[in-house]
């Protein structure tokens, strides 16, 4: 006889959410395999929010209220007020694939000590655009299947399932972080389970940012994240010497060099510029293939300036967030 399956909370927070959360009760309630209820946090909204979450009548959802509270303190919240001994965690702002919880639990076995394997399990998410703009934001921005390394994947926190078990041995999510605190509770994860089971059919539909100001806000926010919590120091360095010292000494080449060097500058320029959106116009090829050809070419115009921003928001967002690092080391725990 095959093992078990066992019962799962699905949780998520929501903070003036009234707009998208349609979208996400609708395809929760389309699962195939429906959670055994739903734990909501809401931060303090005063649009709506509340009001539709408590008309939900298709799943049993419970709400806690918790006006002020992160996003990494919602999740805890939520979590520990979950009944069921597996989490499956999504974001508000997302639709989820019918098969998408289906997918994520064929995955746990509830055994006869009472133990439950495995500890974690990654979904995946994709691009949900609306526009021309969100279609070259997505292909720019968000990794398609093919560029994932499954043995280096972690999932964001809008498509993950774990044991509660595994969130109480780690600590929880990070609340001393507004942002990036699913890296950090990722982190924790597999530095106590090792890695996790990627199941990239258990797809989130995620809605890329509506305008360029949106994304960068956005990524300044990752950046400073990143900065608050010592993440991906490697990754920084490189864009600061890339654009600090790189660029500019291309472009003295360029401007002020013999004949030669400024070929060379030039032709190091382009084949950087080329390998730095290679990937984008690649996903792109795909993702964009259903728009007409003038919506086709107003992507292809996009896709460089949006990395140029992204890199901006994150090169001011970064030493941001070492500062407040440096001034708050008391509040940060392991």
């Amino acid at each position: 006889m095959p093992e078990p399956s066992p019962k799962v909370s699905l949780i998520f927070t929501v903070l003036n959410e009234r707009a998208s959360l349609p979208e996400l009760l609708d395809s929760i309630a389309a699962q195939t395999r429906r959670p055994d209820e739903v734990v909501v946090c809401d931060g303090g909204s005063t649009d709506g929010t509340l009001e539709l979450l408590r008309a939900e009548q298709r799943f049993p959802l419970r709400v806690i209220e918790a006006p002020g509270a992160n996003i990494a303190r919602g999740r805890n919240l939520a979590i520990r007020a979950a009944a069921h001994p597996v989490i499956a965690c999504t974001d508000a702002g997302v639709r989820l694939h019918p098969l998408w919880l289906d997918c994520l639990c064929a995955h746990f076995t509830a055994h006869d000590n009472g133990c439950i394997t495995p500890h974690a399990v990654a979904g995946f998410f994709v691009s949900d655009p609306r526009t021309t703009f969100e279609v070259a934001l997505g292909a720019t921005v968000l990794p398609a299947y093919e560029d994932v390394r499954i043995e280096r994947f972690m999932p964001s926190s809008r498509s993950v399932a774990f044991t509660k078990a595994a969130w109480e041995a780690v600590g929880g999510y990070p609340e001393w972080l507004d942002y990036c605190e699913d890296v950090i509770f990722d982190l924790k994860l597999r530095r106590a389970f090792g890695e996790f089971v990627f199941e990239p059919c258990a797809v989130a539909y995620y809605r890329p940012r509506t305008s360029l100001r949106a994304f960068f806000v956005q990524y300044y926010r990752y950046a400073r994240g990143d900065g608050k919590a010592n993440l991906f120091l490697r990754r920084h360095l490189v864009r600061y010497s890339t654009y600090l010292v790189g660029v500019p000494l291309l472009a003295l080449g360029f401007l002020m060099g013999a004949p030669s060097v400024k070929a060379l500058s030039a032709a190091l320029f382009l084949l950087g510029a080329a390998a730095y959106t290679r990937a984008p116009y690649r996903r792109l090829r795909l993702q964009g293939a259903h728009l007409p050809p003038l919506e086709r070419a107003k992507a292809t115009a996009w896709v460089p300036l949006i990395r140029l921003v992204g890199d901006l928001a994150k090169m001011l967002g970064y030493p941001a967030g070492v500062w407040w690092r440096l001034r708050h080391q008391h509040q940060i725990s392991a």
